[in-house]
């Protein structure tokens, strides 16, 4: 008979289990920070919120995680605006839920309110961004402790997770304080039916130097907002300023027949006074395509237009012979519309895309020779305002000769200001590529743009890009810009360089 095993002997005889992976302190780290982002927005969404009145609406502000900040001003079913007020990665997004008839109409039938309103609505945004930034803390930090309680059942690391919560908001929140930039209200970006805000209001100018028409100009756009949402209604023509000058800049459409419909459209929405298009209106420059630009008679506003490496002779001379048109080559200065225009035509025609060995070095030599015709205007006391050419490495070389140069051929738009003074935009395809459109992954945006220019300076004030969704969209976007002179708190009477006498 065997004889019994003791119990100590017996527990010594069992073997131990085999140690498991220890976890990564990094591993455990990102799960963590996973825990509190999911668990933070959660809380945003869920009861992040609050509801404001700001002066006549009624709206509800939230914040939300972003990659590049912002506001985003959302107001149903007009569209949204978006301003570049912060760079931190959170958004403040605001919803205008309904616009109180009561409110609004206290403000038509007393205009004088209007000058108190600024003040009024500075005072309820800072009232709802306190209600705000106190409810997304809350928020926040429940959101990232509930969850982390979930996930680890344990209250110290959910505790955890909802300091770090509070901590990323805290820090966001600072960023955002840092990089507050009040400027941004004077430079959205509209989307939807606002897009037709900037002709409603005015330019930049009629703002700063008519306060009291742009005053009665808001209380009927309040007016009509109102009535929109009673019923449907057209919002009120902007009348434009006497002393503004409004210029419409197209180019490369490419054969796209849409175009004609959308530049007629501009032009009457915006009371545009002159056309410039800065060449490729065609594709291929045949004699069989010239039927195709018989509508720019019938647009509503004087036309000027610039040869493109896509537009023959052939078609300038088509084009020469309409009604209303204004070709500008070899340097010839033309004044349309109170403005002194001068360009010439891209000296290369390659319709099938072709580089010939002149490349840049062909239209720099055709820009050299447009400078010198601007100096020779200069000199005889008839300066030109505005330079336009289809290539950037043409117009580039006006740079100090003249205000403001126009160009395209990069079908996206830019502006910037040369070394020596001259302001160069250049617009990109209102044609929206045309058939080119059908080739990438994405259909190409149509785009064009208002330039407002002061009648008595001939000078450029503020500029509007328009961009509409490409082939098969419907999206619409504006965006306003000022000039440096007009920026706030920008000396006045801003120059240009001198000419480096090149």
């Amino acid at each position: 008979m065997r004889a019994p095993v003791p119990r100590r002997a017996r527990g010594r005889a069992r073997p131990l289990p085999a140690p498991g992976p220890r976890s990564r302190p990094w591993a455990r780290a990102l799960g963590l920070v996973a825990v509190v982002l999911v668990g933070a927005w959660l809380g945003l969404l869920v009861v992040g919120n609050v509801r404001v009145p700001v002066g006549p609406m009624n709206t509800t502000m939230t914040l939300r995680p972003s990659f590049t900040g912002g506001t985003k001003i959302n107001v149903s079913p007009l569209g949204a605006l978006q301003l570049d007020s912060h760079t931190a990665p959170v958004r403040l997004d605001v919803n205008v839920d309904q616009l109180d008839p009561e409110r609004a109409q206290a403000l038509v039938d007393r205009p004088e309110r209007l000058s108190g309103l600024q003040d009024e609505v500075a005072s309820d945004v800072s009232h709802g961004a306190r209600d705000l930034a106190l409810r997304s803390c809350v928020a926040v930090v429940t959101g990232a402790t509930a969850l982390g309680l979930a996930v680890y059942r344990r209250p110290r690391r959910a505790l955890a997770a909802g300091g770090l919560a509070l901590a990323l908001l805290a820090a966001s929140g600072g960023t955002a304080y840092a990089t507050w930039n009040p400027e941004s209200v004077l430079e959205p970006k509209f989307s939807g039916l606002l897009t037709s805000a900037p002709s409603l209001v005015g330019n930049a100018r009629s703002i700063v130097t008519e306060f009291d028409v742009y005053q009665k100009e808001l209380a009927r756009l309040v007016t009509n907002v109102t009535k929109l949402y009673d019923a449907t209604s057209t919002l009120p023509a902007y009348a434009p300023d006497p002393s503004t000058i409004r210029v419409l800049q197209v180019s490369d459409i490419h054969l796209n027949p849409a175009s004609w419909k959308i530049i007629a459209s501009l032009v009457r929405q915006y009371k545009v006074d002159v056309i410039v298009d800065t060449g490729d209106t065609m594709d291929h420059g045949s004699t069989a395509e010239n039927g195709f630009l018989d509508p720019i008679e019938d647009l509503g506003a004087p036309y000027v237009w610039v040869r493109g490496n896509h537009d023959s002779q052939a078609t300038q001379r088509y084009i020469r012979g309409l009604k209303n048109v204004h070709v500008l080559d070899d340097g010839r200065a033309k004044t349309i519309a109170g403005l002194r225009f001068a360009g010439i035509g891209d000296p290369q025609f390659t319709p099938n895309r072709s580089r010939p060995a002149g490349g840049d070095a062909a239209n720099e030599i055709a820009g050299a020779r447009l400078a010198s015709a601007l100096r020779d205007q200069k000199a005889a006391g008839t300066p030109v305002d505005v330079a336009v050419a289809h290539e950037p490495a043409a117009v580039s070389r006006t740079d100090g000769e003249v205000p403001l140069a126009l160009a395209g051929h990069f079908h996206r738009q830019r502006t910037e200001v040369m070394k020596y003074g001259t302001r160069l935009r250049l617009e990109g395809s209102t044609g929206g590529s045309g058939l080119r459109a059908v080739e990438g992954a994405k259909p190409d945006p149509i785009q064009t743009s208002v330039l407002y220019f002061d009648r008595d300076s001939r000078r450029l004030q503020a500029w509007d890009e328009i961009e509409l969704g490409g082939l098969g969209l419907t999206t619409a976007e504006v965006r306003r810009n000022l000039v440096e002179e007009n920026q706030p708190g920008a000396p006045a009477g801003g120059t240009m360089s001198p000419s480096p006498g090149r």
